[in-house]
């Protein structure tokens, strides 16, 4: 049976039925668009370009967390950190209660403060046990936040990395070798200084060294460079040239 087919005039009947053909007409052009719609955004995700972005906004929150802890050591003299959580995916800041200097081959991989996981206490306990005798105190660090929340609330200053995004390996001076697991610590002491280090980024559970973003942190003037790639942290003698090179990537 036809729409069309009332007991209307020959007018009428004319109007009705143009007006249910540009009705039609509209809700296929709808269909349409969201059809491209999906085909577009499809096409970004499998790009990477959506990846890219929230790595890219990723290392700019962690760029900024370096500069808050970098003004803050040098203003209120005391030592702090950036703690990168890699269970998490999340980083947050710390103070310590003394003054400390990190040791390089600390196997708590706190760099010489105090434990802070199950891990990093088990791991002091075994070199209490293998070490006899005195064992200087060890500097306790607490959680800040430069909104004052963390200390009334523990946790609320942690901030997440985009959904997705992924700590993939973290070196510092004092560490040996790249941390992949636990904790890792970035130090800041006050005068203004803190450690060389490579903070790489991954999107998921890419493994390609390609797929994967990386964050220089000069030792004198804590600017972080950004390259594109795993690169693993530099020797010492080329800390002139990420601190002092101009580079497009730099925050």
């Amino acid at each position: 049976m036809s729409f069309c087919a009332a007991p209307l005039t020959a007018r009428d009947t004319r109007h009705h039925c143009r007006v249910f053909a540009r009705g039609v007409t509209l809700i296929e052009v709808l269909i349409v668009m969201g059809i491209v719609a999906m085909i577009m955004g499809a096409a970004v995700i499998g790009s990477g370009q959506l990846a890219s972005s929230k790595m890219r906004h990723s290392s700019t929150m962690i760029a900024g967390a370096i500069r808050v802890a970098f003004s803050r050591a040098t203003a209120t003299s005391k030592s702090v950190r950036l703690v990168m959580d890699f269970a998490e995916n999340e980083i947050w800041l710390e103070e310590g209660d003394q003054p400390m200097l990190v040791q390089s081959k600390d196997i708590t991989g706190t760099g010489g403060a105090a434990a802070a996981t199950t891990a990093e206490k088990q791991a002091v306990d075994e070199g209490s046990r293998i070490v006899k005798g005195p064992v200087a105190p060890r500097a306790a660090f607490r959680e800040i936040d430069p909104m004052g929340l963390a200390a009334s609330a523990p946790g609320k200053g942690h901030k997440p990395l985009e959904r997705g995004i992924k700590f993939r390996e973290v070196q510092t001076a004092h560490d040996e070798e790249p941390r992949k697991e636990g904790r890792a610590y970035l130090y800041f002491w006050p005068g203004g200084q803190t450690e060389r280090a490579s903070i790489q980024l991954r999107a998921g559970e890419a493994t390609e060294d390609k797929d994967a973003i990386t964050l220089f942190v000069a030792p004198l003037t804590a600017k972080v460079t950004v390259k594109d790639g795993a690169v693993a942290l530099p020797k010492p003698q080329d800390d002139r040239d990420i601190s002092d090179r101009q580079d497009p990537g730099a925050f």
